[in-house]
């Protein structure tokens, strides 16, 4: 096996927790395979780049290993080299929009910015 999709890649390395959910982000938009957007068919071989926004947060990975079943996670990191930036530490993650209590429900205006600040 040389070659398999990428949703079903991006399930057994488990960087998803389920493949439909795999398949979405790809119909999304926030998957790209060697720098161009990625339909869940797309093909993945050894060497290809794939670039993932997950969980909030930005995956590049590079395709060492073809998987198209799921397994252990110890056998899943040998599947890719991670080539995305750290992450920040704990106090830096938390949430800059920290209402206080009391104060009511967001405005809409507030909404909208939480809703900007979380898609990054």
């Amino acid at each position: 096996m040389d070659e398999t999709r990428v949703d079903r890649w991006l399930w057994a390395v488990r960087l998803t927790k389920t493949r439909t959910a795999a398949s979405d982000a790809c119909s999304g938009g926030h998957v790209t395979v060697n720098g161009s957007p990625a339909k869940p068919a797309t093909k993945v071989r050894v060497g290809d780049r794939v670039e993932a926004r997950l969980a909030q947060r930005d995956r590049v990975l590079e395709v060492v290993r073809i998987l198209d079943k799921r397994v252990g996670a110890p056998v899943a990191a040998t599947a890719f080299v991670d080539h995305s930036a750290p992450l920040p530490p704990p106090e830096e993650r938390a949430s800059p929009l920290v209402r206080d209590r009391g104060s009511g429900r967001p405005t809409k205006r507030d909404r909208r910015a939480i809703d900007r600040m979380q898609r990054g």
